[in-house]
């Protein structure tokens, strides 16, 4: 079942990706110059909707959490590569997956690249959990715990200040 929900999730949200346009080269490099915040805008509602959607789900025990352990090394490395893929691509993991559904297929280069960069980290992993993975951990953690606040306060001022964001990006038409 659980097979189920995550493949109507993912068409869901593909549906919801192709009818914002997010998954267009020119969005995808309007949101790398700062002069289209579609994207932003987009992943800033799927922010707050996750936040409040999974917590509701964790607090009435239908689900638990696992958090992973926080490495800032793992985070910055991985976002590097993230990023210059990002930039070399045109599109970002999930933007490809959409682009390729709609029957873009410099998108499938990107698809082929992520396989085997996840072949490569597979590979490298066990060299990883001793080096990389334990630069700057520091346990499993989250910004309410970090901050000493309830999880809904968290998401009450996460949601305000994207909220923000995404006025100030829409009153200055980005």
């Amino acid at each position: 079942m659980e097979l189920i929900y995550g493949l109507v999730t993912g068409i869901l949200f593909g549906f919801l990706m192709q009818r914002a346009h997010v998954i267009r080269y020119d969005k995808q490099v309007g949101a790398m110059r700062l002069l289209d915040m579609t994207i932003f805008k987009f992943m800033l509602s799927a922010i707050i909707v996750g936040m409040i959607g999974i917590y509701l789900l964790k607090d009435f025990g239908i689900i638990t959490l696992s958090v992973k352990a926080t490495s800032l090394g793992a985070n910055i490395i991985g976002g590097l590569i993230f990023g210059i893929g990002w930039a070399l691509l045109g599109y970002c993991p999930g933007t490809a997956a959409g682009a390729l559904g709609e029957g873009r297929w410099d998108a499938l280069i990107g698809i082929i690249g992520m396989l085997i960069g996840a072949a490569i980290y597979a590979e490298v992993y066990p060299a990883m959990k001793s080096t990389i993975l334990v630069w700057g951990s520091y346990g499993k953690i989250t910004l309410a715990d970090i901050l000493g606040l309830n999880h809904w306060v968290m998401i009450a001022i996460l949601t305000v200040i994207y909220i923000g964001l995404f006025y100030l990006f829409e009153k200055n038409k980005l």
